[in-house]
């Protein structure tokens, strides 16, 4: 299937180089060789594989085409030096080789001050199958289904078989705990952190106090932080916090953690449901945000009156659209129309599951997810 990235990327290419981060196995890698055919009719010496003995040495001695060509650089954010590395290929044959960087989310935070490739690449955030991707053999009822049960990632998405979901998801979560943290992170107790993760699991949707946590868990606070943080630089998690501008009465709360796989969570239909609600957002936004060049943020909201909502996207500091996700709970949300009335974002949503009838009252809309989430350039 074609990947909704593909012509924005095709075009940055003719530019710059692009940087491609996201989940393990969301399809980086299947993107990038389908790409790089297109190209060429040959893959030999165009697609180098850091973790591959040939292909790093390759790499190293700097084996390229002498035509010109694209050049797909796979894992090579496990090279300590990678940063530099890229930067000379790149300024020495910029006018020769079109050169697409993939790997784990090691390639986004480098661009957060004292990157020595500013300038030289445009960075684009790949996230499983959603709503918008759906085949076209797969209604949208399987496809919330599936989505729900399976997750959004390509291989069990696809297969459609619950308990060959289960044995890759099992695999997936020990492969970027034992093998990624370890190779690119100095976390050395891997049992504790694989319990930490699954108190994450059953805590999505509620408040994330790790003090809690750590109790449990028998160590500091500040550890629990830091591994939260190396959690969310593999892709394996992301966090949301309060917004309180402009609201005297809002709290100063913990975060609430997601997974990007819905199939990770253990919990309730709704928690389930705000997970899946929170994954199609952020795709959405960082699409958007990768595309356009807009800044955008995701929080919730509550105050000390216990009104709480969802989601709100701001953009560029300002609300933009509130979300409260609901399983099927089709009557509008109180707290949606207070919020909705003290921050006037341009959008008002409550997102549905289970939906016979799309509906407009007082400026909020009641929609399916299906139907919200299907087009993923919509900005609201």
């Amino acid at each position: 299937m074609e990947r909704y990235i593909k012509q924005n990327i095709i075009e940055d290419l003719t530019k710059k180089m692009v940087f491609l981060a996201g989940p393990r196995q969301c399809g980086k890698t299947t993107f990038a060789r389908a790409l790089l055919a297109e190209q060429s009719s040959s893959q030999a010496q165009r697609y180098f594989n850091w973790d591959d003995d040939f292909d790093r040495k390759s790499l190293l001695d700097q084996r390229f085409p002498a035509e010109k060509s694209m050049l797909v650089f796979d894992e090579i954010h496990k090279f300590k030096r990678w940063k530099n590395w890229v930067k000379g290929i790149f300024d020495k044959n910029k006018h020769l080789y079109s050169i697409l960087v993939t790997g784990s989310a090691r390639l986004d935070i480098y661009r957060r001050g004292g990157d020595s490739l500013l300038g030289r690449y445009h960075l684009w955030r790949l996230h499983p199958i959603g709503f918008d991707e759906t085949p076209s053999h797969i209604t949208p009822e399987e496809c919330l289904h599936r989505l729900m049960t399976l997750g959004g990632f390509p291989e069990p998405f696809l297969g459609g078989d619950e308990r060959e979901a289960r044995r890759w998801r099992r695999e997936r979560l020990q492969r970027v705990l034992r093998d990624d943290v370890r190779d690119l992170e100095s976390v050395r107790d891997i049992t504790t952190l694989e319990l930490f993760v699954a108190a994450l699991r059953t805590r999505v949707g509620g408040l994330i106090t790790l003090a809690n946590i750590a109790q449990d868990l028998q160590v500091a606070p500040k550890t629990l932080k830091a591994w939260l943080q190396v959690l969310e630089r593999m892709y394996l998690v992301f966090s949301i916090y309060p917004y309180t501008a402009g609201l005297p009465r809002s709290l100063q709360k913990p975060p609430k953690v997601f997974f990007y796989d819905t199939g990770d969570v253990d919990g309730t239909m709704g928690a389930r449901f705000e997970n899946l609600v929170a994954t199609q957002l952020l795709k959405r936004y960082q699409f958007l945000e990768d595309r356009d060049g807009y800044d955008y943020r995701i929080h919730y909201l509550r105050d000390k009156d216990k009104r709480e909502v969802d989601f709100l996207v701001v953009k560029d500091g300002k609300p933009h659209v509130l979300v409260e996700a609901k399983w099927n709970d089709s009557q509008i949300s109180s707290a949606l129309g207070y919020y909705a009335k003290r921050l006037k974002p341009k959008h008002v949503v409550q997102v549905l599951g289970e939906l016979s009838q799309s509906y407009q009252k007082e400026g909020i809309r009641v929609v399916s997810a299906a139907s919200y989430f299907s087009k993923l350039d919509c900005d609201g």
